[in-house]
């Protein structure tokens, strides 16, 4: 044991990861991180910097003085040189602090790791504390968000977990209104960038969109970081840190006048979270309404007032809301008030009045409505099966006594008769109130006092005539007939609320299973919420015995069936554990209906999955069809011209001129080109479904590229093209040959299909991208068939056309995006289409082009590879 606790001392401390996250560029992320540096330095702290990008921001580099700057690690890709983080170095040098900008960046071919936050796990793994920077827009999780916004994809992403483990996040905040000011003085872009970013990226409406998604991020992390604290120190008490509504509804008709009071009551809060929580009774009893009332309805209507639907199960319903307000960390709970009449709140003040008694400092709000004070009016309740016990025994002893009395005092009123009915009602209604044993009791007992005091002789247990004997007998006997059919309707209801209940769950566990393509995740959380356990999980049994997860949700779930608390086998090798609690027998009959739902959320998996790989064996099978049928047109066509022209030429009887015969070896080359324009298309096209396509990228003029791809036009067609390219534009990232490929794809093809009129061929820069439109004025393409245009081996919607396989704009998008652009098809103002190639501008650094701090859509380094 000693030596278990020297080794665990010995090990070495992890780092901490403190990261400064930022709405925007500009925003001073870098700038706060480097302030966080010398601060530290001040201290005594050993911090270096191991990279920082300071985007020539004069201020931003000012601040690496008198900061040990370590030499970045030079990489040579393909005759240029990038320069990255040193990780090596950094370990060797071992500081306690270093700074490593932008987190998010993908490293440089023939880095340590592909991606920089990797980099920085190793140095925290040797104990070195790091200082960071990202952006939200890079967060993994609001990427798609980012796009609708900005009109922007976001390459250089995260992972929400990586920046979630920091030890420390600082949100660094601006105002839109001060960034754009930032960036008009020219401390952020430089100058000729400055109009263009503040028109479009850094538009005031982007910025506070922005800037609303990293406050919401940063406010829901620190929430996740308190409630893991209040879970690790065991705190059940509410800290009122931010209001959350929770609302409790019956599923009866007063559940949408309560739901919209607590709506109004958490936007008058500050728009606080709302949890909508519905109670299942074991008994059937939801809550003070009707059993069996959680269905559909009341989850939409959680969803039209913006809250968050959960059921649990509990026998004590206040007990039950009480937990999960305080689990929620609820501040305030909302419920309607009784719908219990005033007599019955006499007997029994209801969940309200507990709720309230129990609360503790969750305040409680009662909502009146007009079903309040109703429920019971319209049907005798004739058991308390919650408190039937408290108060049957009660009645069997005081009824059987009140009847003596009241026998007693009418003595000379009425006869025996009257006294043996009044006697058997005591009993029924002790029956109706506490079930068989005390109405068991409340028989005999009355019959003895009957006995006594009201059979003659007096006061005495003998019966001098043999018709009260009877009497008194048939009494017990009728009495203890009627406490059983009363104790069995009694049970018999109780099961059929619990058949209810359970019919409850499980057609919603249904409704999952058959509304959801892979309902699997939420079929189990729903059960978790149901059955109150902390991890609910699919165990299937692997190829080496061993127990593999297929599904789970809630922390730490069991890896093998013995260790949970609750297993189902619910076929063959597969499990469905979950674990929290102990299950009562009937909850653990429930769970084994579950399983079966979870079985055909399994089997759905697994079709799904199945008709997926199915669809793509279709496609693949379409393909080859559609390649036969071009290859079998369109080659055979040259084909026979050559064959044709070459026979002519072989022929020793035909006699032709010099003309002639020049036409036909024309002919032969001019098929043999058309021949290899095919091959290359499908060689193209195979190498971009195989992911073989290796750009070598460089910095290339945009009008170079055109007037290259131009060359090998015909005069006819030379004198439709109209080109308009600037020799002043920025040059682009990109492989020439690919590039020169895209645009002599593109003008074929505006020339083929644009009909008669010119072809024009425009640039323009636009922020750090520069785009090429190839427009022609022929009959277009309608707007739904605009992406089927790159589609392999179509046409126009297949109307054949003399020569191509359809492969052409296919293998120039993939071209494209190999390069890092785009190639999206437009509608020509006036009729017919434009072609619009995008492409990375590469006016600036490579690094710069890469960086992530621009949130741009730049090529990546990893981009440049297969």
């Amino acid at each position: 044991m000693h030596d278990e606790e020297v080794t665990s001392q010995d090990a070495p401390r992890r780092g901490e990861l403190r990261i400064h996250l930022g709405a925007a560029p500009g925003v001073g992320k870098t700038y706060a991180a480097l302030n966080e540096a010398r601060r530290r330095l001040e201290r005594g702290t050993d911090v270096v910097v191991g990279l920082v990008e300071t985007h020539g921001r004069a201020r931003t580099a000012a601040l690496l003085e008198g900061l040990e700057v370590l030499p970045r690690k030079v990489l040579d890709h393909r005759g240029t040189e990038l320069t990255e983080l040193d990780v090596d170095a950094v370990l060797a040098r071992a500081p306690e602090v270093c700074v490593v900008d932008e987190l998010a960046h993908s490293c440089a071919p023939g880095s340590r790791h592909a991606k920089r936050w990797e980099d920085v796990e190793d140095l925290l793994a040797a104990g070195i504390d790091v200082i960071s920077t990202v952006n939200v827009q890079h967060l993994e999780s609001l990427g798609d968000v980012v796009e609708r916004i900005t009109g922007v994809r976001q390459r250089e992403t995260i992972p929400d977990a990586v920046v979630r483990a920091a030890d420390q996040i600082e949100l660094v905040d601006i105002t839109p209104e001060a960034l754009r000011r930032r960036m008009a003085h020219g401390n952020i872009y430089r100058p000729e960038k400055i109009d263009a970013s503040l028109a479009h990226y850094f538009r005031t409406g982007n910025l506070i969109a922005l800037r609303e998604l990293a406050l919401l991020w940063v406010a829901d992390q620190v929430d996740v970081a308190l409630q893991r604290y209040r879970s690790r120190e065991a705190i059940s008490e509410v800290w009122e840190a931010r209001e959350r509504v929770v609302v409790a509804v019956t599923g009866g008709p007063e559940s949408a006048t309560v739901m919209r009071r607590a709506a109004r009551i958490a936007r008058r809060a500050g728009s606080a979270d709302l949890l909508c929580v519905h109670v299942l009774r074991s008994d059937g009893l939801a809550g003070t309404g009707p059993p069996g009332t959680s269905g559909p309805g009341l989850r939409r209507l959680a969803e039209d007032v913006g809250a968050s639907f959960h059921t649990v199960v509990g026998d004590d319903v206040p007990a039950a809301l009480l937990e999960f307000a305080r689990a929620a960390n609820a501040t305030q709970l909302v419920l309607g008030t009784s719908r219990r009449s005033r007599w019955a709140r006499l007997v029994d003040p209801g969940i309200g009045a507990r709720t309230i008694a129990e609360s503790g400092s969750i305040d409680v709000h009662l909502v009146s409505h007009t079903e309040a004070g109703e429920g019971r009016r319209r049907r005798l309740r004739l058991a308390l099966p919650a408190r039937r016990h408290r108060y049957g025994w009660p009645a069997a002893v005081l009824l059987p006594v009140l009847a003596t009395l009241i026998g007693v005092g009418l003595r000379e009123e009425v006869d025996l008769s009257t006294d043996v009915v009044l006697f058997l009602l005591a009993t029924v209604v002790t029956a109706m109130i506490g079930g068989l044993a005390p109405a068991l009791v409340a028989a005999i007992g009355g019959g003895l006092l009957l006995n006594v005091f009201l059979t003659p002789p007096l006061h005495t247990f003998t019966i001098a005539e043999p018709q009260n004997a009877f009497a008194i007998v048939a009494m017990v006997v009728v009495a203890l007939l009627v406490a059983a059919v009363v104790d069995r309707a009694d049970r018999r209801a109780a099961q059929a609320a619990q058949a209810r209940t359970e019919a409850t769950l499980l057609a919603s566990f249904a409704r999952v299973v058959l509304s959801r393509s892979d309902p699997l995740p939420k079929l189990l959380e729903r059960v978790r919420e149901a059955f109150g356990l902390s991890a609910v999980a699919l165990l299937e049994r692997g190829p080496q015995a061993t127990w593999e997860v297929t599904a789970c949700t809630g922390g730490n779930p069991c890896a093998r069936p013995a260790d949970a608390d609750a297993d189902v086998e619910i076929d063959e090798g597969v499990h469905l554990v979950g674990t929290g609690r102990a299950l009562t027998a009937s909850e653990r009959a429930l769970f084994s209906a579950v399983s079966g739902q979870a079985l055909l959320a399994l089997r759905n998996r697994r079709m799904a999955a199945q008709a997926t790989d199915a669809q793509r064996r279709a496609d693949a099978a379409d393909l080859r069809t559609a390649l036969l049928s071009a290859v079998g047109h369109d080659l055979r066509t040259p084909l026979t011209a050559i064959k044709a022209a070459a026979g002519s030429l072989r022929d020793p009887v035909l006699r032709m001129s010099t003309a002639d015969r020049q036409e036909l070896l024309a002919t032969v080359e001019e098929s043999a080109d058309r021949l290899t324009g095919l091959v290359d298309n499908l060689l193209d096209s195979s190498r971009l479904a195989a992911g073989a396509v290796t750009p070598v990228a460089a910095p290339v003029g945009l009008d170079g590229i055109v007037a290259a791809s131009l060359t090998g036009l015909s005069s006819a067609d030379g004198d439709r093209m109209v080109v308009d390219v600037a020799e002043d534009l920025p040059d682009v990232r990109a492989d020439p040959g690919l590039a020169e490929r895209v645009v002599a794809n593109l003008v074929d093809n505006a020339l083929r299909h644009g009909g008669d009129g010119t072809v024009a061929v425009r640039a323009s820069a636009y922020a750090d991208r520069v785009e090429l439109r190839v427009v022609d004025r022929g009959p277009g393409v309608p707007r739904k068939q605009l992406d089927g245009l790159f589609t392999p081996f179509q046409q126009l919607g297949d109307r054949r056309r003399a020569t191509g396989v359809g492969l052409g704009l296919h293998v120039a998008r993939g071209f494209a995006e190999a390069m890092g652009g785009t190639l999206d098809a437009e509608d020509t103002p006036g009729g017919g289409l434009t072609m619009a190639l995008s492409l990375p501008a590469a006016s600036r650094p490579l690094r710069d082009t890469q960086s992530a701090e621009h949130g741009d859509r730049g090529t990546r380094p990893d981009s440049l590879v297969p």
